[in-house]
């Protein structure tokens, strides 16, 4: 037997049952982001269990009292309840694959989350058929490679959309799944509320309040877009709506631009909600300075790789520190992001990106 500890859980494990200790981060992130919601008398359904140890830290450190844990496989479920037991915590543990509980259960529930192997796309619908005006999805995807574009037709299978796969893959993968939830939710005349989004190591993960209603729903539909970007360069345009008239040449250059989408245009994150996050107590450290430097980013769409930029402009690369320390200077917002390390999100335009980043080299 072998237990690991994390938090305030102590989760027993074996080769047989799944549990990454890489994923911590985003767990203390997803503590953090339950206890900034208050949410102890809230029902919250763990759909892919493992081990558990997700449900148990919100039980044990976001106090979250009425927690369901499902898993298909019969061996998690033995050590969901063996682990329930050791951290002294009340749940309900359920034996079957999401389908067979969506069609049993009545729910709904007031927090889902998911966090499969690979793609969501399977199980969000039926999560769906269990949720409420206001409950809060938290969803993973995993299959990142799909997302970013490293397999182009699985995206347009699995997503029904078109990946970019270049340096803005991550940022546009993210905003490919949070379209395909909006969709599904709408089916079920669910709006969405975007609250949180996290790219990191292998993974992507959303977190999303459904809003009831027809007009919720179609104003969710209404930031569906697609992105435009240019190889050349590295400019980039949005594209808003489900059929719009896209420029095909690059404004800049005139080079042939890539078309991405449809993806969610809307904003990825609520800025209270971060600054909420960043008071709450606790040893989150790590998980606190993630969220700092996302609230820290600007609210515009996509960003500039410099190592791209500078290649295209046939110079040597700069700081991207000191690039965002220039565009401040100059008045426009700025700063890395989550997305890519050696890069800068900011509201100025390509043209005074790149003539910041000519001054500098000079």
């Amino acid at each position: 037997m072998q237990i690991y500890k994390e938090g305030k859980a102590a989760i027993n494990y074996s080769d047989g049952t799944f549990l990454n200790p890489k994923m911590s981060l985003l767990r203390d992130i997803s503590v953090l982001f339950l206890k900034s919601l208050n949410a102890k008398g809230a029902s919250l359904l763990d759909s892919t269990a493992a081990t558990g140890i997700r449900g148990i830290r919100y039980g044990l450190e976001a106090g979250i009292e009425r927690i369901t844990f499902i898993d298909i496989n019969k061996d998690a479920c033995m050590k969901i309840r063996s682990n329930i037991k050791r951290n002294r915590i009340k749940a309900k543990v359920m034996d079957q694959s999401i389908q067979e509980f969506a069609a049993s259960e009545t729910g709904p529930f007031d927090i889902i989350d998911l966090d499969p192997f690979g793609s969501p796309v399977p199980h969000v619908h039926d999560l769906l058929k269990i949720s409420n005006s206001e409950t809060m999805m938290m969803v993973t995807a995993t299959d990142t490679a799909v997302l970013c574009g490293a397999h182009y037709s699985a995206c347009i299978k699995i997503y029904a959309a078109r990946p970019m796969h270049n340096e803005l893959c991550k940022e546009s993968g993210i905003r490919i799944l949070l379209g395909f939830i909006a969709r599904e939710a709408a089916q079920f005349n669910f709006g969405i509320d975007v609250r949180l989004s996290i790219s990191d190591l292998h993974y992507m993960r959303v977190f999303v309040t459904l809003k009831r209603g027809a007009a919720q729903a179609v104003d969710s539909i209404k930031h569906l877009g697609f992105l435009a970007s240019c190889r050349a360069c590295h400019g980039f345009e949005t594209y808003g709506g489900m059929v719009p008239e896209v420029v095909k040449r690059c404004p800049n250059c005139g080079a042939a631009r890539e078309l991405a989408g449809p993806m969610w245009l809307g904003g990825l994150h609520d800025r209270e909600l971060l600054t909420k996050m960043l008071h709450e107590k606790g040893p989150y450290d790590d998980a606190k300075r993630y969220i700092e430097s996302i609230r820290n980013e600007p609210e515009d769409m996509f960003f500039y790789s410099i190592p791209a930029l500078t290649r295209s402009m046939g110079i040597g690369s700069v700081s991207p520190k000191i690039v965002v320390e220039r565009l401040r200077e100059k008045g426009f917002e700025a700063s890395l992001t989550q997305f890519e390390k050696e890069a800068v999100k900011t509201s100025a335009p390509l043209p005074d990106v790149a003539r910041a980043v000519r001054i500098l080299k000079k």
